[in-house]
């Protein structure tokens, strides 16, 4: 591991109030964060929307038992797998993976949708579409509460939700999201396509930047362009939430894989998409 720079140290004791140079609490409070989380599942709770998302997740579980399904990752390498195969299996579509609808016929089962700037940008193709979406509660203020919504509640515990109609855990990224509900719904057989877990732009995790003229970590070049505001990746939580997704899914007896076509992220076990629908 790099070590912190002396400078970096210093300027965080400069900025210091305690006396052993941290300006962060010395103590883990359990009670403060689980205040933290209480209040916040208590103000989604005042809300309608809670208690129609909740009924609407309850009548999703186990729907699919035992089936198989792919998650559709946004990488540049998803154009690289063949959609066609996917005929007669459940998908789920994440995010903006409706700027692929003019390149195929294919459309996912749902989408999944779960960052404020993604929602915020992506609003009106969800105002419009029937497809069934999965989005984030901050969804409320952008996209309209009606049938084919379902609103999830995001808590802070480093968990995999196994029943999602309370609250899920984001692992920073959607993609653990995704994992979550399939597992919810029942599939006891789920893939990854077009996780490259690779992006050429870098910063610090989960800063926001704005969009240059092309983006070239996703599958469309408009996908963040245009000076749009979109946060970079967290990849060792991503990956610290995928190990975690992937020891709940066997020890249930349950396979998660990697149908990916290239791409970086090793800790899930590799086959091909064409293995994975015909095995």
């Amino acid at each position: 591991m790099e070590r912190m720079s002396t400078q970096k140290v210093e300027n965080v004791r400069q900025s210091s109030p305690d006396s052993d140079g941290f300006s962060q609490s010395a103590t883990l409070n359990p009670y403060r964060f689980a205040a933290f989380e209480l209040l916040n599942r208590l103000r989604w709770d005042f809300n309608p929307e809670s208690w129609r998302s909740r009924a609407k997740l309850r009548a999703w579980k186990n729907k699919y038992a035992d089936k198989k399904a792919v998650i559709l990752c946004n990488g540049p390498s998803l154009l690289k797998s063949d959609l066609s195969m996917l005929d007669g299996y459940f998908t789920f579509g994440l995010n903006k993976i409706n700027l692929l609808f003019d390149k195929t016929t294919f459309r996912p089962s749902c989408i999944v949708s779960v960052n404020p700037f993604v929602i915020e940008q992506n609003a009106d193709f969800f105002n419009q579409t029937d497809i069934p979406l999965f989005l984030d509660r901050v969804a409320l203020k952008d996209v309209r509460a009606r049938d084919n919504v379902t609103m999830l509640h995001s808590a802070g515990q480093s968990k995999f939700a196994r029943d999602c109609s309370i609250s899920i855990y984001q692992g920073s990224t959607v993609t653990f999201v995704a994992m979550q509900l399939a597992f919810h719904i029942g599939f006891r057989q789920v893939a990854l396509i077009g996780c490259d877990h690779n992006f050429t732009t870098t910063g610090p995790a989960n800063q926001t930047v704005i969009a240059g003229k092309r983006d070239d970590n996703h599958f469309d070049p408009n996908y963040f362009a245009g000076g749009v505001k979109w946060q970079l990746p967290d990849l060792p939580n991503s990956e610290a939430a995928y190990s975690l997704a992937l020891v709940v899914y066997e020890t249930a007896g349950r396979k998660l894989v990697n149908c990916t076509e290239g791409g970086r992220l090793e800790l899930l076990p590799r086959i091909s998409l064409d293995n994975f629908v015909r095995s």
